[in-house]
């Protein structure tokens, strides 16, 4: 049965038009329809994935709407026919907000490449508010030694290193590198480490090594003075490399430092060509492949995995009257490293 109907309106981060910014506006609460759930939303990141919305660069999205896709909150009501959550858990949801069951990829199971994938923020309202409804199956349990500041960018910074990484054939011992230090990269350096694996990571700028290497890496690589596919070689040559950074020059550089069988995984998002020579995967068996869907099964593990071992993002916090001064601070590129709404 559906929770009682709710009075009253609330604050949300609002865009009313492409390129025409974030405001505060006040907005009925929402009352969730059959399979969904609202969530009082406690914590939102702030992903540069959000300028599809805030800057309009994706046709068809509809107009006014709310930005978000890092949540974490708890289950404030239930719609008819939800059984399996209960008002009062903590819940996340993340990029993957949806999916229809019925497309031939859902129904093999691959749900992260459903062809009418709902996205919050996009396809619906997300999380720059303070309550926000959600369908069932977008929803992830947020364990209860997480905060919802660390567990927010989990949902999408934290998911994506974490995923990749584990498919990316590495074992324990093998060499991995990660490039880019910012709100991936400093995620996956501490999954690459805490899986055992002997981390490298690429950066910019002698500045922040002592970072990286705070964070789990084992050896720095300092691509402003060094080709970092030539020292990759010179320790061996990696495994797996984790590219973050969507610089298409610097990422076609790294083929050069892959092992035999080596696999360079791209979740760094980037619209320039990359040039690289057939022979450069041929010789070696090496390959490259992009990694960019996960499902809340992704997003639950990731959870689990860092309450179990300790990985935290590193953020700053907004609260939401601010929003729009939080998102032109994610996009300065200056933050360190996730950028959070709080309620």
């Amino acid at each position: 049965m559906a929770t009682a109907v709710a009075v009253g309106t609330m604050r949300a981060a609002q865009v009313t038009a492409a390129g025409a910014g974030l405001r505060i506006v006040e907005l009925n609460i929402p009352n969730p329809g059959p399979g969904q759930v609202r969530i009082k939303v406690l914590a939102c990141g702030v992903c540069r994935s959000d300028a599809i919305i805030v800057e309009g660069r994706r046709p068809g999205i509809p107009y006014p709407r709310v930005p978000g896709r890092e949540v974490a909150g708890v289950v404030d009501a239930l719609g008819t026919g939800v059984n399996e959550w209960q008002a009062g858990q903590r819940v996340g949801v993340g990029w993957h907000g949806g999916h229809d069951g019925a497309c031939p990829e859902c129904r093999r199971g691959d749900f992260r490449n459903c062809r009418n994938e709902k996205n919050p923020g996009i396809g619906y309202d997300g999380g720059y508010q303070q309550y926000m409804l959600a369908p069932v199956e977008a929803l992830v349990p947020i364990p209860n030694s997480l905060s919802d500041v660390d567990a927010a960018p989990l949902l999408c910074a934290g998911v994506n290193p974490y995923n990749a990484l584990r498919h990316a054939g590495a074992l324990p011992g093998d060499l991995v590198a990660v490039q880019g230090i910012g709100g991936l990269g400093h995620l996956g350096i501490q999954f690459a480490n805490k899986f055992g694996y002997r981390v490298a990571a690429i950066g910019r700028g002698s500045n922040i090594e002592s970072l990286a290497l705070k964070l789990g890496a084992d050896v720095y690589i300092d691509s402003r003075v060094k080709n970092s596919g030539e020292e990759l070689q010179k320790l061996g040559g990696a495994k797996a490399i984790i590219a973050t950074a969507p610089d298409s020059k610097a990422i076609a550089e790294l083929i050069g430092g892959l092992g035999p069988n080596g696999r360079l995984v791209l979740i760094g998002v980037s619209s320039d060509p990359m040039e690289l020579a057939p022979v450069q995967l041929v010789r070696g068996g090496k390959s490259i492949e992009g990694w960019g869907g996960v499902t809340p099964a992704d997003s639950d593990d990731t959870l689990r995995f860092a309450e179990l071992s300790g990985v935290r993002p590193m953020i700053e916090t907004y609260p939401l009257h601010k929003a729009a001064e939080a998102y032109a601070r994610m996009m300065s590129g200056n933050a360190e490293f996730r950028v959070v709404l709080t309620m």
